[in-house]
């Protein structure tokens, strides 16, 4: 599969420290990011590189944080948000007592924090169970922290940066009404087995950077992991071409809807 062995030679290396599989990533791209941080340590090859990591923990974090795809904003396509928020989870209220909410690759926490944004406008963050994951650790400890810089929260309708924020030295910091209905929980989307019978599922941005394989087992395993009738939310440029093969259903431009499996 790859033309170059060296290259190969670290993919499998990798996987068998970390359990993270590259080869699952689009190769040009993940080749490309990583080239670019073992030249910047002056690494000639890939063998090279992988013998310093080995020895060396902060290369390995250094890594970690490189390859995983940290992007993410408040409310990012405000219209798709806005159909969860007048639509969809309305609908889900109104059917059950409860719901169950997961943000998936949720990097920095922008996402699951704009979730309980929503529900708690909504009336509904006491009636939800919200779940936040990522495979990165370091941003993890970012999102629980919930402190974000003013360029963050540019897009947060003034009302809510008012209500949901508070303004300290610079910064933006989620208030404790927020951060205290966020679960966050380290994830490998692809090899760790996900909870089930979630009402809606959000994965936005990711899917972009894997491989066609690699998002054909997430498609099934988002879908197992809903309830019949659950919603999978995903970013401007991931639209699923043959939703039925999933045993999903457009419900809108961007959602999902779980029919069968």
């Amino acid at each position: 599969m790859h033309q170059d062995p060296d290259f190969a030679r670290f993919i499998v290396r990798i996987k068998q420290k970390t359990d993270i599989d590259l080869s699952q990533y689009k190769e040009a791209q993940m080749k490309r990011r990583l080239t670019t941080l073992r030249m910047k340590h002056g690494f000639m090859t890939f063998e090279e590189y992988w013998k310093a990591i080995e020895q060396n923990r902060s290369l390995l974090n250094e890594f970690l944080d490189r390859m995983t795809i940290n992007v993410s904003e408040f409310w990012r396509n405000p219209s798709r948000w806005e159909v969860l928020k007048n639509r969809f989870l309305p609908e889900m209220l109104k059917a059950g007592s409860r719901i169950k909410v997961w943000s998936a690759a949720c990097s920095t926490g922008e996402e699951p924090y704009t979730l309980a944004m929503i529900l708690s406008e909504l009336g509904a963050l006491q009636r939800a169970s919200l779940l936040a994951t990522d495979l990165d650790a370091n941003v993890l400890r970012k999102a629980g922290e919930g402190s974000y810089l003013e360029r963050s929260v540019r897009d947060v309708p003034a009302g809510c940066r008012q209500k949901y924020f508070k303004q300290e030295e610079g910064a933006y910091l989620v208030s404790s009404q927020l951060k205290q209905h966020v679960v966050f929980k380290q994830q490998n989307l692809l090899y760790d087995t996900f909870d089930s019978s979630f009402d809606l599922i959000v994965c936005r941005n990711v899917m972009i950077y894997f491989t066609e394989d690699a998002k054909h087992l997430l498609y099934h395993k988002f879908a197992r992991a809903l309830k019949p009738g659950g919603l999978l939310f995903v970013g401007s440029t991931e639209q699923i071409f043959t939703p039925s093969q999933y045993g999903f259903e457009t419900a809108d431009t961007f959602f999902y809807r779980r029919v069968s499996v």
